[in-house]
């Protein structure tokens, strides 16, 4: 199972809210696809996914407001 985490954004940027996501659990996923649109104070921006597999489980829903490093997501 591979955690996906809100990756470091941007310097001084520490959370960004779930915009959309672009796959449901229980769908196949491959790596370097987008995976979450996610949302900023400055940018709006898509955000790939680090592995290949299916998307087990959503733990951030969409207009969530999320942490740098928190997991919002497991592929497995």
């Amino acid at each position: 199972m591979t955690d996906i985490k809100l990756p470091p954004l941007a310097p001084g940027v520490e959370k960004a809210n779930i915009s959309y996501w672009h796959k449901s659990a229980g769908q196949a996923v491959s790596e370097g696809e987008d995976l979450v649109e996610l949302v900023t104070d400055k940018a709006t921006f898509n955000m790939p996914s680090p592995a290949s597999g299916t998307l087990r489980e959503v733990l951030a829903n969409e207009g969530e407001e999320v942490k740098v490093g928190q997991v919002i997501a497991r592929i497995g």
